[in-house]
Parts: C-alpha cells; structure tokens; sequence
C-alpha cells in the first residue's frame, strides 16, 4: 500500500498560492472577455446612436430647409406680386391721364375747319357706308352747321364715286347736338330708328376700349407673360 504523507505548512502554502494565482488568472482572463465584450456592446451601440442623430439631424435640416425655401418663394411671389400692382397701376394712371388730355384737346380740333371739315367728312361716310340708305340724316351743333354742309357734300360725292350710287344727306336741325359737345356727328336713317353715333366724344370712347391693347403695346412693349396674341 502507498503511504499518503502529510503535506508541511510550507507545502500547503505553496499549494494554496498555486490555487490563488490560477483563480486569479481565470479572474482575469473572464474579466478581460468581459471588458472587450462590453466595448463591442458600447461600439454598436453608440455607432446605432450616431446613425440615429444623424438621420434626425438631417430630418430636422431638410425639414428646415423645404420650410425656408417655401418661404423664401412665398416672400419672392409677393415681391413681384406688389412689384406688378405698382407697375400695372402706373400704366393704368398713365392711360388714363392719357386719354383725359385728349378729352380736354377734343374742343380743339374743330378749331382748324379745314381739317375739321375733313374729318367730319369721313365720319358722314362711314355713317353712310354702314347703313347704305338712299336717304340720311346728320345731327351736329349749330355752330358747326355751315361746315357741315360743305362736309356732306364732299361725302356725297365721295359716297356716289365709291358706292356708284346716290344718297342725299341733310342736316336736322329739330334736334341739333349739344352746344358744349365737342364736335363730330350723328348719323341716322330709316325714319331715325338706327343711329350712328359719331360724334368726338364716342369716337375717344371707342379708342379707350377698343384701340386700348395696342396703345398699350406702343407705350409698353409686347407682354412677355402673355401666350397668344391678336
């Protein structure tokens, strides 16, 4: 039989310092796993983190940046939209003082009879063309009676050179046009149920509405914004 001898204090202590320094080592070693695990964890997820932020960072900043981008158009949009108004009422103060100093010069034109005797004239042929009657009628200011009458007569002759016909044009003076008028005539027939009214005042009247687009494009230019055109 082996005999089993007792262990000195020495070797016992010996033993128990083996025993100490593995266990230690085994601490160790687990504690470094432990640690090398543990950064791994944090690495994830402080990069997870990161992408996070970073994803609500750019969010926020694209939010921010569509937000001030609208609002910059909004800002720019009303600019210009005040910039038109202001421009397009400078226009329409233009036009209308335009046409308000041909109003006030209207008195003038039968100031030269010679030319005045021209355009009213023109104004009993284009009556006369338009209703193409036998017999006319022309209504004008007393004032403007004797140049009238050599008017119509220049028309009638005008009237029977064009047309190959006659058409006999008298003045009615039961209801002579108004005094203050500015001049010009009117023209009737078939017993005064059609009339033409040609007097200054219309024809102006007519210019500002009808003639208006192309004054505007002789003062302003063409409207670039606009697609079609007349």
């Amino acid at each position: 039989m082996s005999q089993i001898h007792a262990m000195s204090d020495d070797q016992v202590a010996g033993e128990l310092r083996k025993m100490t320094a593995f266990i230690k080592q085994e601490a160790q070693e687990k504690a470094n796993e432990i640690r090398l695990k543990a950064d791994e964890e944090f690495a994830i997820e402080k990069s997870k983190l990161v992408r996070q932020e970073t994803s609500s960072i750019d969010s926020s900043y694209e939010k921010k940046f569509k937000q001030a981008s609208m609002s910059q158009q909004i800002t720019r949009s009303t600019v210009a939209n005040k910039s038109r108004l202001r421009i397009l009422s400078a226009r329409q103060e233009l036009l209308d003082n335009l046409f308000e100093d041909a109003r006030k010069k209207l008195g003038n034109v039968s100031k030269d009879k010679k030319k005045y005797q021209t355009v009213l004239q023109n104004l009993i042929l284009e009556g006369a063309y338009a209703l193409n009657e036998d017999k006319l009628q022309v209504k004008a200011r007393k004032a403007d009676y004797e140049v009238v009458k050599k008017a119509i007569e220049d028309a009638q002759t005008e009237y029977k050179k064009k047309v190959n016909k006659e058409v006999s044009i008298s003045i009615d003076e039961s209801d002579p046009l108004p005094q203050e008028s500015a001049g010009g005539v009117s023209i009737s027939g078939t017993g005064g149920r059609i009339d033409i009214n040609n007097t200054l005042e219309e024809r102006l009247r007519l210019l500002e509405t009808d003639a208006l687009p192309s004054i505007r494009v002789t003062l302003f230019g063409e409207n670039q914004n606009r697609r079609f055109h007349d």
